[in-house]
Formats: C-alpha cells, structure tokens, sequence
C-alpha cells in the first residue's frame, strides 16, 4: 500500500509542478503590462519638462504625446480585457483539472477496478497460453507455420481464422498451401474460389471461375460452387443463362437451405420469378411465402431470418431427435453459414441419435466429409 500512496503523492506533485508556470505566467503578464503602463506616464511626464525648459519644440512635443499616448491606451486596453475576461477563473480551474484532479481519479479508477498485484506477462507466456485471445492465437500459430511450413494442419485452420477476420490475401495463401499439401477436394476449391470473389470485390474473375470449376469436376452438387459461378453467369450479362442455373441451384437445395433467399433474388433479378424448392411441403420447411417474405427484406433483416429458421429447426430436432433429414439439413445450414462449431455439434448430436455404425449415421459422416467438418465426434 505504501507504494500507491507514493505513486499518487508524486502524481500531485508533478502536476503541481506543471500548473505552476501556467499561473505563473498569466500574472507575469499582467505585471509587465502594469510597468509598460507606468513607463509611457512617466515619458509623458518627461516630455511635459522638456517642453517648459524649451529642450523641444511644441509641435514635436505633439507628436511625441500622441505616439505615447497611443502605446499607453494600447497596453490599458490589454488590462481592461483581461479583467473583464469571464472565463480567465473556468481557464484556470481547467487546468487544475486536467493537470492533478484528473490524474488522481485515474490512479483511483485503476485501484477499485484494476488489480496492480496481477504479474507481468510477456509474449512468450501469452503464446503459451493464448485462453481465448484469437490474436494471440493467430500469432502462436503463425509462428509455428514460420518455422514449420508444411504443416497442413496448421494452415488448415489458421486458413478461415484469417478469412474470418478479412484478412483476404493472407487467407488465399493458406488455402494454396492447404491444397499443395493436402491435395485438391470440392470444399478446398470453394474454400479458395470464394477467397478470390472476396478479393475482387464479389466479381468471379477467370481464375476464381477456373478454380471453382475444378471444384465443380469432383462435387458436381456443390451449392457454393454453382451459386458462384451462376453469379459468374450473371456478370457476363448472360441473363438467361444465370436464371436457369440459378432455379436450378434451388430445385437441388434442401427447403431450408439459408442460401435460397440470396438464390431467389437472382433470379428475381435476372427475369424469373421466386422458385420454391421441389420440396417445400416436406414438414417444417419454409413456405412459399416465408420466400417471399426473405425476397422482401434487407440483406441484414434476410440473415437474421435464416438464422431463426436455422435456429428453429434446431430446437425441433431437439425436441424430436429422430428426423434424419432433419439433422442433414441443420448440419448443412450451419457449415453454409460459416457456423463450424454449431455444425460440429448438430453432427454429435446427429450421430447420439443415428449412430455411426448403421446407414443413416454413416450419411451423417458422408455429409461432415463433404463439408470439411472434423468426424472424429463420432468416436465420442
């Protein structure tokens, strides 16, 4: 304790030290302009004997006055506006605020809400225990990557943590490695597809387009996949083309699926009209009209919609955990809307329902795969 009180008596001193000269100053000031004022009287006085012995003529005397007369009103003006000034006393009380009072409420801020006995700890011991500092994390990582440069797995994951946080051409680097290392699949090809369409600025240039192509080859169902490069379809300006590949992408989804709204807009856009998934009567699935109530939102009020679907249908499956596609579905929402921890645990619970020994469970993992989420859930 004696050492905060230490702390807080050399914090007043040293503002104590700093507001000095300000006052000082001001009343500095002010004496110099009372001499200054004395001065010109007395040459004045001294002018008026000059003029009586005949030292001076009358009319340079004339002329003497008025340029003394001049500098003396001049400096009683400077007197008179100082004095009248009404925030010379705020002036002052500022810069007691600022300089010790407020000081002093910080140190005791940092006392009640701060803990001064917490130890240093420097970098090294952050990056050995990053908890939950994604900034660290990233650096721990990185620095790993640094000295191990084929670590697929490190890429792997540090490749979303940087698209995630906007950090585009590091995030294409990543998901190049990934594929040098680990070989080309469906998801690693959208992964890097999107990556480049982010980089330009939503428009699929030749090469996202050839490697979301690539991608197309080896999932020919890919829905990320088709909606790009029907979207590359549209930029081209063939219309025509982009609204048949779009209504074909929503009469391949699942009803639910979160991407039909963006889907529909398309198509809206390119001359058709909102199309409903060929299996939008199944239970639980949106109807016609939650389409086109989507269609009739904002982008942020459509997300936020699918997020309640998505978000409802998992609180049905909780209650029901035996609708099989059901749990297809949330597992594929989740992926699509980039919620990988919510789609892991959708496949946990999917597979307590259908275990991983019988048909169902092993389309469970079938789907996980495709989507590039860790099956290792079913060993729990």
């Amino acid at each position: 304790m004696l050492f905060w009180i230490l702390v807080a008596v050399i914090t007043a001193v040293v503002g104590a030290v700093l507001l000095f000269p300000l006052l000082r100053g001001a009343k500095e000031a002010a004496d110099r302009r009372s001499g200054e004022a004395e001065v010109y009287r007395d040459q004045l006085r001294e002018l008026d004997r000059d003029l009586a012995a005949g030292l001076i003529s009358p009319e340079e005397a004339g002329y003497a006055r008025a340029e003394i007369g001049r500098r003396l009103i001049a400096v009683s003006k400077g007197e008179a506006t100082e004095a009248k000034s009404p925030n010379r006393s705020n002036y002052r009380l500022s810069q007691a605020f600022i300089i010790v009072i407020l000081p002093t409420v910080g140190l005791c801020l940092y006392l009640t809400k701060g803990d001064p006995g917490l130890p240093s700890q420097p970098l090294e011991a952050r990056l050995e225990k990053p908890g939950n500092d994604l900034a660290i994390s990233i650096v721990k990582i990185e620095q790993h990557l640094a000295k191990n440069p084929d670590d697929a797995k490190g890429w792997e994951v540090l490749a979303p943590i940087y698209f995630k946080t906007n950090r585009i051409a590091d995030a294409e680097l990543a998901y190049r490695n990934v594929i040098r290392l680990l070989g080309p699949s469906a998801t690693r090809l959208g992964d890097l597809g999107e990556v480049l369409v982010v980089k330009a600025n939503g428009i699929v240039t030749a090469e996202a387009r050839s490697v979301l192509q690539q991608s197309l080859a080896l999932d020919a169902a890919n829905p990320r996949t088709l909606f790009y490069l029907a979207l590359a379809l549209e930029q081209e300006g063939k219309a025509g083309d982009a609204k048949t590949a779009f209504e074909a992408l929503v009469e391949q989804s699942p009803p639910d699926a979160p991407w039909l709204a963006a889907v529909n807009e398309h198509i809206v856009k390119n001359g058709g009209q909102p199309t409903v998934s060929a299996n939008a009567n199944a239970p639980g699935n949106p109807t016609a009209e939650d389409v086109a109530a989507a269609n009739a939102l904002s982008s942020g009020d459509r997300q936020q919609m699918i997020r309640g679907m998505v978000e409802s249908l998992d609180a049905k499956l909780r209650e029901d955990p035996k609708n099989f596609e059901g749990w297809m579905r949330l597992i594929r929402s989740y992926a699509v809307l980039n919620d990988r921890d919510r789609a892991a645990d959708a496949l946990k619970r999917g597979l307590a329902a259908f275990p991983a020994d019988g048909g169902k469970g092993q389309q469970l993992l079938a789907l996980a795969k495709e989507l590039g989420l860790p099956t290792e859930v079913k060993q729990q």
